[in-house]
């Protein structure tokens, strides 16, 4: 049996962390993907790896990934562990970049895409509230907000605009439908 691998998409401030926190912590069936990051570990927000450039560069050099990219000037990597998990039947939860995507696709079978929207006032307010970015820099980011995603991705879109538990719900019942 071979779990999913299961990508989690979205523009900044959608709450894809949050979402995923709470489905990892409701549902056993649903592991998450601790990913590398070229940023310090103090930056906040999910549960990352931090590691500089040389690290990284040395990780991928070594096979230590399974998928990597770069965004925002940074550089993102899944752990090749990943793999482990998925042949044991685990499916496992990562944050991409909807341009990792197709790659990712590449990679991974079976392969599922959850694209997470919000209004566009709640992206403002949360991207506001994390404290991380500038005003320019939210301004920047909100207009990527309604980027597409690749050609050749199917997503299923879940709207994360209100309550946390209302999205976990909706994106539980997509993965795990009750067969009647």
């Amino acid at each position: 049996m071979t779990g999913r691998f299961i990508a989690i998409v979205g523009a900044s401030g959608v709450g894809k962390d949050s979402v995923m926190a709470a489905l990892g912590a409701r549902d056993a069936r649903l592991s998450l993907v601790r990913r590398v990051i070229t940023r310090p570990s103090t930056a906040g927000g999910e549960d990352f790896d931090g590691v500089d450039d040389a690290a990284f560069d040395a990780m991928a050099a070594q096979g230590g990934f399974a998928l990597h990219w770069g965004a925002h000037g940074l550089r993102y990597g899944i752990p090749a562990t990943v793999r482990a998990d998925l042949a044991a039947g685990r499916d496992m939860l990562a944050n991409l970049s909807r341009g990792a995507l197709p790659a990712a696709k590449a990679q991974f079978d079976p392969f599922v895409t959850i694209h997470l929207t919000a209004r566009r006032d709640v992206l403002a307010q949360r991207l506001a509230a994390r404290g991380r970015e500038t005003t320019q820099d939210i301004a920047r980011r909100l207009a990527r907000a309604d980027y597409a995603l690749p050609v050749g991705i199917t997503a299923q879109t879940i709207d994360n605009s209100g309550d946390l538990d209302s999205c976990v719900k909706a994106v539980l019942r997509l993965l795990y439908p009750v067969k009647a």
